[in-house]
């Protein structure tokens, strides 16, 4: 079976009544663990995103303290973990600040872990693309944000 393109999709959930469209929700939150998540981050979260922001930075700092600092080989794997979880908010969010704010704190966790990241090539990188990355991202915002995310950005590099 072929998905329906998006504006496909628009089009017939015009038709559909309310109740349909109720239903339709409902059982595509079943399905897949990401919609429901979306779906939650929809109804109770996007209109507060401030709070959603701190909520994922609070999950993100647990991830880290569960990190096994053992080996490189363990702390790669979980890094990538959890970079791939702060994306996945980020797509649900679809705001470049917010973006910017977990990328930036992603960041900062991973400057501080010990041991240092700078002893390994693979985290170095991964951590200087996600810098350069950012950087990208905060001269897609006002004014105001990209010199605060800039000073941010600066510690960061150094």
């Amino acid at each position: 079976m072929k998905a329906a393109t998006i504006a496909q999709l628009k089009k017939e959930l015009q038709f559909k009544s309310q109740e349909e469209t109720l239903l339709l929700c409902l059982r595509l939150a079943r399905f897949k663990k990401e919609n429901k998540e979306l779906l939650t981050y929809l109804l109770f979260e996007s209109d507060s995103e401030e709070s959603y922001i701190e909520s994922v930075k609070e999950e993100v700092d647990a991830m880290f303290e569960d990190i096994n600092t053992s080996s490189y080989f363990y702390i790669k794997k979980s890094v990538r973990k959890i970079l791939r979880t702060i994306k996945k908010y980020i797509r649900y969010s679809g705001n470049k600040a917010t973006e910017v704010e977990l990328l930036l704190h992603f960041c900062e966790r991973m400057k501080s872990l010990r041991p240092s990241i700078h002893r390994n090539t693979t985290l170095t990188n991964l951590y200087n693309r996600q810098l350069e990355y950012i950087k990208k991202k905060i001269s897609l915002l006002h004014e105001d944000l990209q010199y605060d995310y800039g000073v941010i950005l600066e510690q960061l590099n150094h």
